[in-house]
Parts: C-alpha cells; sequence; structure tokens
C-alpha cells in the first residue's frame, strides 16, 4: 500500500481499505476458498499455511472476541493449520485441543486491571516460526508479548475495538499499541463504520481491511418448532428479545423504561453485575411482569427465543459496543432489529429501514416507538425480517469471513 508499508516484513502494498470486503462481495464462498487454498499451498507442496492465533482468552471462557476467534480458527483450520495461544485462567498452563484446534493456554502469573500477564507468551511467539502471527487486539498481554518477543514475520493484526473506558491503563497501553500496528503488515477492522470514527486506526488506515465478523449462520436459521410453541405459550405472541452481558453500555436500562410504553414481553438473555439494579428497575416502573431474565441459556433455547419472538432489539448506549454481533444471530433466525446509531459497527449490521429501525442511544421513547411499530405491522416486520436473514447470508456468514482473511494472508506471504 503506501510507502509505510516499505520494509516491513510481508508488508501489504496497492490499494487501500475496504479491498478484501469489496473482492469477495457476491462470489460463491466455496469458489474464493478453493481458490484462497490453491494460492496459499503454491510452493508449499509439504505442508499447508501455518499461522498462530494469539488472543486473551479462548472458550469455553465466554465473550464476543473469544467466541469470533473460536469460530474464526474452526473455519479457517479446513485450508490452513491453525494454533491459538491465550492466557489461562490460573497459574497453570493448559495444552488441548479444542473441536480440532490446538490451543495453548499458558499460564497467568498476575491479573492486572482484567488483563492477564503471562511472561511464558513471550518465549511462546518468539519461538514461533510459521508463516502468519495473528494478534487480536486491544490485548494488552498480547501486544507486550509480541513486542518483546522480538518476532520479526509476517504479523495481521484484528481490531477488535478501542479502549473505551480505561482511563489509566489505555493511555498507557495506547503506544505500545501503536507500535503493534506499525509493524503490522495489514490490520483487519470489522466495519467501515469503526475505521471512520477510531481515532488509533487513524493512523494506520493505509493499512487496513474490513472484514466483519461472522458465525456460523446455519446454526440460528433453524430450530425445533415445538421448543418456539413452548415460549410462545408461556410469554405470549408479542415478544421482544434482547442479548448480551448485563453491563452498562449494553443499555438495558434504557431499554426496561421503554416497556412502559410496549405492549409485549421483553425476554432478557444474558447475566452480569447489574442483574439486581435493573430486576429493581423494573419492579419500580411496575413492568416486572412484563421483562423476564432469562439468564445464561444453552444454544438451542437460545435459537428458540429468536424465532418465537417478534422483534429483536440492542439497546447499547456508547462504542465500547463496537459491532454488536448478537444482531447478526437475531438476523439469520429471520428477525427485525432495532438498534442504535453508535458511531460504531452496531448500525452497520442491521441497517435502518432495510433490516429494521436505527434509534438514537439512550433514548427509551425511540426505543419503545420503534418497537411497537413493529410489533403492530407484520408486513412491515417480514419484510424487514427476510431482508436481514439474506443480509446475515450474504455478509456476515463464517465462511465469508474466512475467505475474506486467506485472502490476507495471501497478500501479507506473497508480498503483493
Amino acid at each position: 500500500m503506501g510507502s509505510s508499508g516499505k520494509g516491513r516484513a510481508g508488508a501489504l502494498t496497492g490499494p487501500p481499505a475496504l479491498r478484501v470486503a469489496r473482492s469477495v462481495h457476491s462470489v460463491d464462498m466455496a469458489s474464493l476458498i478453493s481458490k484462497s487454498n490453491d494460492v496459499l499451498n503454491l510452493g508449499r507442496t509439504s505442508r499447508r499455511l501455518q499461522v498462530l492465533q494469539v488472543g486473551k482468552f479462548y472458550p469455553p471462557h465466554m465473550g464476543g472476541i473469544e467466541t469470533h476467534l473460536q469460530d474464526l480458527c474452526r473455519e479457517l483450520q479446513k485450508s490452513v493449520d491453525v494454533r491459538v495461544i491465550v492466557a489461562s485462567d490460573g497459574h497453570s498452563g493448559i495444552e488441548e485441543t479444542v473441536a480440532g484446534v490446538p490451543v495453548s493456554r499458558v499460564p497467568t502469573w498476575l491479573t492486572l486491571a482484567s488483563t492477564p500477564l503471562c511472561p511464558e507468551m513471550v518465549a511462546r511467539i518468539r519461538a514461533y516460526r510459521g508463516d502468519v502471527l495473528h494478534l487480536h487486539v486491544p490485548n494488552p498481554v498480547a501486544v507486550l508479548a509480541y513486542l518483546a518477543s522480538g518476532y520479526r514475520g509476517p504479523v495481521v493484526a484484528t481490531y477488535h475495538s478501542d479502549m473505551v473506558r480505561q482511563k489509566i491503563l489505555g493511555p498507557l497501553f495506547e503506544p505500545l499499541l501503536h507500535a503493534a500496528l506499525r509493524r503490522s503488515a495489514a490490520i483487519i477492522t470489522t466495519s467501515p463504520n469503526y475505521l471512520r470514527t477510531s481515532r488509533v486506526l487513524a493512523r494506520h488506515r493505509e493499512r487496513c481491511h474490513i472484514i466483519p465478523l461472522g458465525i456460523p449462520i446455519e446454526s440460528f436459521d433453524h430450530c425445533d418448532p415445538s421448543a418456539v410453541t413452548d415460549i410462545r405459550q408461556r410469554y405470549g405472541d408479542r415478544l421482544i428479545v434482547s442479548v448480551g452481558r448485563l453491563v452498562y453500555y449494553k443499555g438495558f436500562e434504557f431499554l426496561i423504561r421503554a416497556m412502559t410504553r410496549v405492549q409485549g414481553k421483553l425476554l432478557i438473555v444474558g447475566e452480569g453485575p447489574l442483574r439486581e439494579k435493573l430486576g429493581v428497575l423494573a419492579s419500580e416502573l411496575g413492568v416486572a411482569e412484563r421483562v423476564v431474565f432469562l439468564g445464561k441459556i444453552d444454544h438451542h433455547h437460545l435459537v428458540a427465543c429468536y424465532h418465537a419472538a417478534q422483534v429483536f432489539v440492542m439497546a447499547s448506549i456508547v462504542r465500547s459496543e463496537a459491532f454488536g454481533i448478537a444482531q447478526i444471530e437475531a438476523m439469520a433466525a429471520g428477525l427485525p432489529v432495532v438498534n442504535t446509531a453508535l458511531d460504531s459497527g452496531v448500525p452497520f449490521v442491521s441497517l435502518h429501514e432495510q433490516t429494521g429501525l436505527t434509534v438514537a442511544p439512550a433514548d427509551s421513547t425511540q426505543l419503545a416507538a420503534a418497537i411497537n411499530r413493529l410489533l403492530d405491522h407484520p408486513d412491515q416486520r417480514a419484510i424487514f425480517g427476510r431482508a436481514a436473514r439474506l443480509r446475515a447470508q450474504q455478509e456476515f456468514a463464517v465462511d465469508v469471513m474466512a475467505a475474506r482473511t486467506l485472502s490476507v494472508y495471501d497478500q501479507v506471504t506473497s508480498g503483493n
């Protein structure tokens, strides 16, 4: 790309951001992946491309980045040899294989500001002799380990989000993050919105590629009809569902306040530190009987909730919600989405007046109006729902994401 890429191991040259996303739009994914495999294995007749993914944690440790990393690795392993290195939850390390993916959980010596410190990760990266090192940031443990390792091979970094609330750690960590991004041959960001609004990415725009997150669409597309019937018999047929950790930036407070103006039941899926406070709020507002906290549920029950509901709501209030992957799950199930106009990837996932409705953040009145509009107009709800499912299949499927990522690996390893 730009001259700033010269002299960097595996640095890219060519057009700037959006190239990867555009290059695969409306292209048959099986054909694209097959071609990617041919290129990646050209001249490597004895082995496949080797990629080391460096994250913070890995499932069963749950979180948005953790789930993304697992989905990405499961899909990539069909084409390349993938290994994962992350922090463990304690002082002991674990070597295991999870769904065919080798995972190294290195010992955590100390946890500081929710950040695990793992000195062994430095040695692991230093000893790595594969083709691509793929960092998932912001992640202080991965960035520190990479910079300290002296690794000089091609690096790809997926930039998931800015550090929004880290008032102390953020300013200290940002120079190190910029150092790691400067050394990266390619930077993946998950939406054009985030690329446009991130102060960090603004300094590295010429090496950015937009690759939206993807999920296994088929696992949300169908479910047991009897499970859907059971949910509707229990809660009614004007159902709203919202999914996420019960934390401040998810905006559940405003969604519960909106329910004072909505005739229907709200199913909230997830756990978190605000559970008790939100329950008290629902009681004080007189909507406790219409707000149901389901807590943590299994995948089968979650999919049934999506298919039983008429509307999905993501009420997030700040750009800590960088993408909102639960929207894709709901869209794959054919649900219209009500989301918020954040300066992040949230309104990029579900489009206003196409796959749902977008309202101002932290505005319970607008939330209620949007929910009521969809509940009261089944024809419009169906149109949005069909468009949502199609958008999920075309833009946010895990095989689409993997094919776009393989294209980046091809470029950084071939020097194109």
